[in-house]
Parts: C-alpha cells; sequence; structure tokens
C-alpha cells in the first residue's frame, strides 16, 4: 500500500494482532527544571499508533531517548514522568522498566497481555544506541520479545541509531502512523505543492539549512527570510547588522543561492523572490526588559542586535502568505522566546491560521515549540505541525532517511 508517495509498509499493512511489539517512539520533551513534561505535543502525537496496536490486542513495548545523558544512567533524563504522562492520555496504566535491556525488561514483557502498554527507560543511557551497534540492538529485540518493530519517532529516522537501523535487521519492521502522516505531509508539499508555493525560513543557521534553501529555490514561488538566518544574508549583501547573532565565512554559499535564483527568475526579480528584512526591530540587549524599536536595515546601529523582523517586513511577509496555496515555514522570524520580539512570528502564524484553506506545513524544533504556545488549538490551527526538528529538514531536502529506508517496502 502507499500513501502519497509512501513506499513502506505501517502497521496497516501486516498482521499484528496479538503480537508483541517494539515501538520506537521520539519521546525527547521539554523538560521544565523541576523534570516535569513542558509540551506533551510529540507523546499526545504518538497516541493513534498506540492506540491502533491497543485494539489490535497486541503486547506494546515502547522505547525512546530524552536528552543526552552520554552514554550514561543520568536521572535527571529519566522517561519514568512521560509513562505517567501517556497513561493519563491512554487512559490506561503504562508500565514502566528503569532499564531498556536485561532481565527486568524480560521480567515485565512475559508478564505482558493484549492491549497493554510499557514503556522502557532512556536508550541513550547506553552508548550502544548512538554507535548504532548490532549487538545492543539484539538484546532490545531479544529482551522485548517482540515479533516486530514499529518505527513512530519521527524526529529520529534521519540519524543511524541502533533504535532507527541496526533493530531492522533484527526484526520484521514497519512504519507507525505518526511516522507515515509526516512522511506524507511534508513530500507533498515539497514534490506536489498547490502553487504558489512560499517558503519561510528563519532561525539561527544557514549552514543547518543549506540544503533545504537550495531545493526551495527550485520548487518555490517565494522565499521569505527571517531570524538571524536574514541577518547572515543582509550582512553578505553589505548591510550593517550591529551586535546581530549572524554566521560569518558563508558569503560563497549565498552568491551561489543568489545565481540559482537569477537563473530561475532573472535579476530584476530577485528581490521579490528572496525576500529579506526592509526594516527590523532592535534592541541593545537580549534580555526580558529589552525595549523594541524599529529601524530601516540600512539604520542599524553598531551596538544594537536585530530580533525580530519589523513592521513594514511583517505586512509584506503576511501578505504574500494570503496569496499562497501552500506554505512551509522552518524557523522563526525573531527571537521568539521574548514576547517584544516574537511579532513578526505570531502575525504570520496568525495569517496561516486565519487562511485554513492554505495548506501550511510547520517544520518541528523552534517553530513547532513557537507556534504550539501561540495556538490555542495545539497545533489544531495548521495543516501539518512536524514532531521532528532536524528529521524535517532532511526530508525536506531528500537527505537519506536511515530509519525509513531500512522499513519493510510497500
Amino acid at each position: 500500500m502507499t500513501n502519497g508517495g509512501f513506499k513502506k509498509r505501517t502497521v496497516r499493512d501486516v498482521p499484528l494482532r496479538g503480537k508483541t511489539v517494539l515501538v520506537r517512539a521520539d519521546y525527547n520533551v521539554p523538560l521544565t527544571e523541576k523534570g516535569d513534561i513542558a509540551d506533551d505535543f510529540r507523546v499526545v502525537s504518538s497516541l493513534p499508533t498506540l492506540e491502533y496496536l491497543i485494539k489490535q490486542e497486541c503486547k506494546i513495548v515502547i522505547c525512546s531517548h530524552l536528552g543526552r545523558p552520554d552514554g550514561k544512567v543520568d536521572e535527571r533524563f529519566t522517561l519514568e514522568p512521560v509513562a505517567e504522562r501517556l497513561s493519563k492520555l491512554l487512559k490506561t496504566p503504562v508500565g514502566f522498566v528503569a532499564e531498556c535491556v536485561g532481565d527486568k525488561v524480560k521480567q515485565a514483557t512475559k508478564r505482558l497481555r493484549g492491549g497493554e502498554v510499557l514503556l522502557l527507560e532512556n536508550l541513550r543511557y547506553h552508548a550502544g544506541e548512538e554507535a548504532n551497534d548490532a549487538d545492543f540492538a539484539k538484546l532490545l529485540a531479544a529482551d522485548s520479545a517482540a515479533e516486530y518493530f514499529v518505527q513512530d519517532g519521527f524526529g529520529v529516522v534521519h540519524r543511524a541509531h541502533a533504535s532507527t537501523s541496526a533493530i531492522t535487521q533484527c526484526l520484521p519492521s514497519v512504519a507507525g502512523l505518526l511516522l507515515e502522516k509526516e512522511y506524507v505531509a511534508i513530500r507533498t508539499s515539497m514534490d506536489h505543492p498547490k502553487p504558489p508555493l512560499v517558503a519561510v525560513l528563519g532561525g539561527a543557521k544557514i549552514s543547518d539549512k543549506i540544503a533545504v534553501i537550495e531545493k526551495f529555490v527550485s520548487i518555490a514561488d517565494t522565499i521569505v527570510i527571517g531570524g538571524a538566518m536574514a541577518n547572515t544574508f543582509l550582512k553578505a549583501k553589505g548591510k550593517p547588522v550591529g551586535k546581530s547573532v549572524h554566521e560569518d565565512g558563508l558569503g560563497g554559499v549565498i552568491d551561489k543561492i543568489y545565481a540559482a535564483a537569477e537563473k530561475k527568475v532573472g535579476e530584476d526579480n530577485i528581490d521579490d523572490f528572496i525576500v529579506l528584512p526592509r526594516d527590523v526591530a532592535v534592541a541593545t540587549t537580549m534580555t526580558g526588559a529589552a525595549r523594541r524599536m524599529s529601524v530601516m536595515v540600512e539604520d542599524v546601529a553598531d551596538d544594537e542586535l536585530i530580533l525580530d523582523i519589523g513592521p513594514e517586513s511583517i505586512a509584506r511577509a503576511v501578505s504574500i502568505i494570503e496569496d499562497a496555496k501552500t506554505v512551509v515555514w522552518n524557523g522563526t522570524l525573531g527571537y521568539a522566546e521574548a514576547p517584544q520580539f516574537s511579532h513578526g512570528s505570531a502575525r504570520l502564524a496568525l495569517a496561516l491560521a486565519s487562511h485554513p484553506e492554505v495548506m501550511s506545513v510547520i517544520g518541528g524544533g523552534d517553530t513547532a515549540d513557537f507556534v504550539l504556545k501561540w495556538d490555542a488549538e495545539s497545533g489544531g490551527s495548521f495543516s501539518h505541525v512536524s514532531t521532528g526538528g532536524g528529521a524535517s529538514l532532511d526530508l525536506m531536502a531528500s537527505a537519506p532517511m536511515p530509519g525509513i529506508d531500512a522499513l519493510l517496502d510497500a
């Protein structure tokens, strides 16, 4: 079965009734200083797959990572709070084992009955996870007594780790419903967008997004650039950026981007195709008390930081969005953690939410965090909010996806 170009088998395509399944979820959730879950979007996003497996009376063993414990046990990154949250969301008890391989796991999986759910401790407490170690993957498969592996952790499928790559050598492996949904939404917006397609790119680094920018130069009708990424473009064009966050040494990369754009739209149209801010919001510090001031880009002072796009640039971005049929947004347009510098991102979110007929795909990471806090509908105001940051970028850029490539073909 293929769906929107997804050529891998999913949980619906194999006989799972009554089977023991090992599910790779992405529960790498943000935590408060007290260790509570600050945002459960990734946990909520995993529910359709788990509810499907519960209906199939599967014995469900879930594995995930959280944070960067560097191959050692670190209590700050325990998944126990996730088990508690998952239990409330599923309205069924979720067992927790303080290990992900070993005797405790074997004993707990033996006791599982059809329709019951068990969450294992953080995979990254073991160095074998990030090393894509075949022996660690074999232990995961054997100790969970799994008969199938379900990959549903979209946020990690761009990495070759034991629970994304090596595990598929141990068990027949299929996609979960979230993974399929992510793939279809992102690839459809790239391969078959309803024109005009507008790409909105922000965030801090161009270097992380070179492949995606190049891709959008070839397929988009307009590219709107904001955030600290715009500072790097403005500096390359000889504009003052004061003390703003930017990347040096990327002049050659930007020249290449502009050369490709010029070939596509002609020299006269280039500034309407790659849209940079004309005015910006600045301050002299990044503290919560910093006062927002708007200036034209030519007038940024040496002691100022560019922290958002200005009112004229916001109006221009909104009017471009309102004429679009497909919008892919990756990266906030300013220092959106501070309310006074979130105006550009908030107005963009409002423009998309006010036009439900526009196919809106929000890249993961900081952009998803921002729109989920902004949106009273918890992301429901947009066509698709991705759970994966780097994974969504790599999928947009058609980069290899080890965790998808290794699944059973449809």
